[in-house]
């Protein structure tokens, strides 16, 4: 597995993250491992949220082919 190193934090930061981590009854590392990995899926999750809502509002209409447009203007 990959180590981080992160660099000139600013120390209330940590001070924040070590009384989140007691609060719930894990290491500072198991902290922060536990948010990289919820922070690095909710993007994921964002980019699906925002996909539905853009087929929700296209949903019902009528979209043309695009391989035609496509093809033609490769053809300039």
């Amino acid at each position: 597995m990959a180590q981080v190193l992160v660099r000139d934090l600013d120390d209330a930061v940590v001070e924040r993250l070590k009384a989140r981590a007691k609060r719930n009854g894990r290491s500072l590392e198991a902290e922060l491992r536990l948010l990289m990995e919820r922070e690095s899926r909710s993007d994921m999750l964002e980019a699906r949220r925002l996909a539905d809502r853009i087929r929700a509002k296209l949903s019902g209409r009528a979209h043309s082919d695009s391989v035609d447009d496509v093809s033609r203007d490769r053809k300039r």
